[in-house]
């Protein structure tokens, strides 16, 4: 009995984790919306390169 009711705790726990992420990205879109700062479009395209576009040199 013990063990489940830890799991209870943990998932109720995990919940209440993603409801206020859920949260915080909504106000960030809402924050940004206001700001004029475009669509979720604008911020895909950004000028930040994840990798090099030319090998390095020897």
């Amino acid at each position: 009995m013990y063990e489940y009711e830890l799991q209870q705790m943990r998932t109720a726990d995990l919940i209440r984790r993603a409801e206020h992420e859920r949260l915080v990205r909504e106000a960030t879109r809402a924050r940004r919306g206001a700001a004029g700062h475009g669509s979720a479009e604008h911020e895909s395209h950004s000028r930040r390169f994840r990798r090099p576009r030319f090998a390095r040199a020897a």
